[in-house]
């Protein structure tokens, strides 16, 4: 078997030839036909014996020194090294049409593993537990660090894990709470037409054959669109925004854009930014001939009954829509856009031998049409009442392979199996593309009981972790409120608007870059939000803390946060109780005085139990004494 691995040294090494490493039976025989400008004593490879048979480490260079450092090439390095196109030197993947793609999925799939056997191999040496328990645990003397703890899964920070995508919908949510409902939802796909890419195909090709060229165009157009939406203010100025890519099975790769701006837009506007209809084709060529391209939808149906938009005989997207003189708003959705039909003024367009009219148009900016040639489906959805199901349709990642597995309490495999790979998503991987987006930023804050923080440890550093229990940002905040008259004014969600978090000394410290606030010398806003994290209603004791840390300004302790007009009270949920944040159960112990006149014990204990699993009661125990 032959192996082709090329030299990636930077500086003079970019010149170098490929080396062919000839293995046999895992064993490395002899490495041949290195190019004679190749030195093997300046720039040395290094071999090494791993669980594969024989590794290559590739040493990183320094481009100003050309002397090597400690650190090896990673596979990503590697990979990306080899997608590039430089002057005067020929790149053979590039000729080599599907195989290409499928060099992109196997080189990207081999990245992903080794991110991944690195998460998996490593969890039995870094433990995860509550420190009470840990402490608890350990002074009793009858157990040992190795044996304490859960093992971290699948964490928030592998871009594109479930907990990933969780996290970015919060966030979103987040954005929701704090300025309302998005103004602008826009879907901007990428187009293989455009001249930046059709004028850099090599000579009998197609878009699809070159996946890494389609993944830079986009990704620049999409860099483009932002300023175009931001920092040019087309539609006014921006509070923040957000967008994910994704990729659908052999689809092209296409942006989700949230706008939140700070005017927002009427109803009388709505025509001016938005149009559903087909433009004049003497008055605006150009335009016509955009929308003509890429904003019609189908035709499908009747017309073409084996449409992929085709569901259950229907169409999935609810084309062909109806005729409308005038927009329309206000029915909990998006707005129903003016579609005039031919006998009223409106134009039409033949696709594939078939009339089209307005029904069939989706609805775009004339603006961002012209600009980008490109399908850019805008929507209004300030109206939208379901705004929970567009902050998660952004987020919900690429399509998934259907699988069934046994250990579904593994969640490295989990994913694994389930994950599917295009090619134009293993391009822009390899490239190391942003797949999310976003501003202002989010900082996330702890939310536990006391003592109740989460330790990292292993079974070298438990017995440290008892002695100086780790700090939290939410025992941070407290030690904040207790030096800091200024965080006494603020809640918990708000502090990271002031206060910048050190990750490396677990503090907060005062912001030196934002806006100055005028009663408060020395403090500064940035454009920043805090998110708590969220906590099942389940788990009662942490979920009436959220509560509190979202209603009481500047606690100095737990004790502080259950203290209501001097009194110190035995739970949090009592607290939430004296403050007034909880429904009266009033209407639940009319309930059950009426069942108590007409049903039998069994049925009254029956209600009650299906009251405690599906209803918010705030003192149970009052109800079952009574």
């Amino acid at each position: 078997m032959t192996t082709e691995v090329a030299v990636v040294i930077v500086g003079e090494a970019f010149e170098k030839r490929d080396i062919v490493l000839h293995k046999r039976n895992d064993m490395l025989l002899r490495v041949s036909e290195i190019h004679r400008s190749y030195d093997a004593l300046q720039y040395p490879l290094l071999f090494c014996e791993g669980e594969d048979g024989y590794q290559i480490n590739l040493p990183q260079y320094d481009p100003i020194t050309n002397t090597a450092l400690s650190k090896s090439v990673s596979a990503a390095d590697f990979y990306s090294f080899r997608l590039m196109t430089r002057e005067k030197q020929s790149n053979r993947l590039f000729y080599c049409r599907d195989l290409m793609n499928q060099y992109l999925v196997d080189m990207y799939a081999k990245i992903e593993t080794e991110r991944l056997n690195f998460i998996r191999n490593n969890q039995t040496k870094l433990r995860v537990e509550n420190y009470a328990h840990l402490r608890d645990a350990l002074n009793k003397g009858d157990a040992k660090p190795a044996d304490l703890g859960k093992t971290v899964i699948l964490p928030s920070t592998f871009t594109g894990s479930p907990r990933y995508m969780h996290e970015r919908t919060q966030d979103a949510m987040t954005y929701v709470r704090q300025y309302g409902r998005p103004d602008l939802f826009i879907t901007f796909t990428c187009n293989p037409k455009w001249s930046e890419i059709s004028n850099n195909l090599y000579p009998g090709q197609k878009a699809h054959h070159r996946h890494d060229l389609i993944t830079r165009v986009f990704h620049l157009k999409l860099d483009k669109m932002m300023d175009v939406l931001v920092k040019s203010k087309i539609y006014g100025p921006v509070r923040c925004h957000m967008y994910t890519v994704e990729w659908q099975k052999r689809g092209l790769p296409h942006a989700h854009i949230l706008l939140w701006l700070e005017k927002g837009i009427t109803p009388d506007k709505i025509d001016s930014i938005i149009s559903a209809e087909i433009p004049n084709p003497d008055e605006d060529p150009i335009l016509y001939e955009i929308v003509k391209s890429n904003m019609i939808h189908g035709p499908c149906g009747a017309f073409n009954r084996n449409s992929p938009c085709m569901v259950d005989g229907s169409c999935s997207k609810r084309y062909p829509r109806q005729f409308a003189d005038q927009t329309q708003t206000g029915d909990d959705g998006y707005p129903l856009y003016r579609r005039r039909s031919p006998e009223k003024g409106g134009y039409t367009v033949k696709i594939r031998g078939i009339d089209v009219d307005n029904r069939w148009v989706v609805p775009f900016s004339p603006v961002l049409s012209r600009l980008f040639e490109a399908h850019v489906n805008v929507e209004i959805c300030n109206s939208v009442k379901s705004i929970k199901y567009i902050c998660k349709y952004i987020n919900k990642g690429s399509d998934l392979a259907s699988f069934a597995i046994e250990n579904k309490f593994d969640e490295v495999t989990r994913y694994e199996c389930g994950r599917y790979i295009s090619s134009a998503e293993a391009a822009w991987r390899i490239l190391c593309f942003p797949v999310h987006n976003r501003y202002p930023s989010v900082t996330h804050l702890s939310v536990h009981l006391e003592n109740g923080q989460r330790v990292y440890f292993n079974k070298d550093s438990a017995l440290t972790k008892i002695a100086v229990p780790p700090s939290t940002t939410l025992t941070a905040f407290f030690e904040l409120c207790q030096k800091d008259n200024f965080a006494k004014t603020l809640l918990y969600c708000d502090v990271p608007a002031y206060f910048a978090w050190d990750k490396k000394n677990k503090k907060f410290n005062r912001r030196k870059k934002g806006k100055i606030l005028k009663n408060f010398p020395g403090v500064k806003k940035a454009h920043v939000l805090g998110r708590v994290y969220t906590v099942h209603p389940t788990n009662a004791e942490c979920y009436y803390l959220r509560l509190l840390l979202h209603k009481v300004c500047g606690p100095t302790s737990f004790s502080d946060l259950k203290t209501v007009d001097g009194q110190i009270h035995t739970t949090y949920q009592a607290a939430c109780k004296a403050l007034g944040l909880l429904e009266d159960d009033r209407h639940w112990e009319l309930t059950l005085q009426e069942a108590c006149m007409t049903n039998h014990p069994y049925k009254i204990r029956e209600l009650f139990a299906v009251m405690l699993i599906f209803c918010q009661i705030s003192d149970s125990q009052f109800l079952w004494d009574k």
